[in-house]
């Protein structure tokens, strides 16, 4: 059987496009291969075209509607994983009409699709003193109680994203003056955080231990499993929700679904209310716009209610008093 054009497409775009001339991370490109990956099923199941079938041509702009309909009201996806996926098929077909133009109207029928509208969430961090609990919750007598310390110390401190912890190794850790983390963010893009005091103290202690420092390996990873496999996304995500549980018995709110994008939240917010220039978190985070990191600014309503109250402290007039509790209008009332 002849390879549709789809087919061809589809393989040029995974093998060749995206990290090569995308250059994009290999996260980046599993979340694409998913998206594709329910766009045939759905046209094999409800629409019943058979992958070996599937053509530019029947791909318009009605079927992809209706495959991100499907994704949201079968598959119970939320409107900005919808997005996401409306997304890498924006990306597909702006791929396939640069390459061939008899396909341009198509293209940019399906391009034309706007993302949906939803109601941004409000930001989910912690407050100081809560992820001071969290920090402390690992059994520093054990010796994986000393690497997640570690591990959470290192995470809130630099503001890292998962699979920037994940990634990192022992040769993106530099603990002479100055100290810093040498994280490798999305696009591949690099950055370095400047570690504090404490921080370097755990690291010491936890690369002395391990032999991290005289391993001669500068690729090993900096935080591995029982089988010295370097940790996972569900791994670290497990971590969390391990020390949150034992955490929100002590220090009420904390959310034991936490994830480690709240501890970066949070990281931010606690920069943000400390005074630190909107510019230096952006960098620190690796936001390529400014307007990302803004977010938390709009977000710190504590620091909006202190400056309201700072510039007209004696605006709003003291309440009055219970009327029940003022004897003239008592005695006042009783007297009718």
């Amino acid at each position: 059987m002849k390879p549709t054009d789809f087919a061809g497409y589809l393989t040029s775009f995974f093998s060749e496009y995206l990290p090569g001339e995308r250059n994009l991370s290999a996260n980046t490109i599993s979340a694409y291969r998913y998206t594709f990956r329910l766009l045939l099923v759905f046209c094999r199941d409800v629409c019943g075209i058979p992958p070996e079938k599937l053509t530019i041509k029947l791909l318009d702009d009605k079927i992809i509607i209706r495959f991100l309909d499907w994704i949201q009201s079968e598959r119970g996806c939320a409107i900005v994983t919808r997005n996401q996926r409306l997304a890498a098929i924006h990306t597909f077909f702006r791929y396939v009409q640069t390459r061939e133009p008899a396909h341009l109207l198509t293209c940019q029928q399906i391009l034309q699709i706007p993302f949906k509208k939803h109601q941004r969430a409000v930001i989910q961090h912690l407050t100081p003193e809560q992820t001071r609990v969290l920090l402390a919750t690992p059994d520093a007598g054990t010796k994986f109680g000393r690497r997640d310390m570690t591990l959470l110390s290192v995470l809130y401190d630099t503001g890292a994203r998962v699979q920037e912890l994940c990634d990192l190794c022992v040769k993106d850790i530099r603990l002479d003056e100055p100290p810093i983390v040498t994280l490798t963010g999305k696009g591949r893009k690099i950055r370095h955080v400047p570690l504090m005091v404490n921080t370097v103290a755990l690291l010491r202690s936890y690369m002395t231990e391990n032999k991290l420092l005289q391993n001669g390996n500068p690729d090993i990873p900096m935080f591995y499993n029982q089988r010295r496999a370097k940790l996972t996304r569900g791994g670290v995500n497990h971590i969390l929700q391990k020390y949150a549980k034992i955490a929100a018995a002590q220090c009420p709110g904390i959310p034991l679904t936490l994830t480690a994008h709240v501890i970066r939240h949070s990281k931010a917010m606690h920069m943000y209310q400390s005074g630190v220039n909107l510019v230096y978190i952006r960098d620190i985070l690796g936001h390529v716009d400014i307007a990302t990191t803004d977010i938390y600014a709009r977000a710190d309503t504590e620091s909006k209610r202190k400056a309201l109250e700072n510039a007209y402290p004696d605006m709003v007039p003291t309440p009055l008093p219970e009327w029940n509790r003022d004897e003239g209008l008592l005695a006042f009332l009783n007297g009718f």
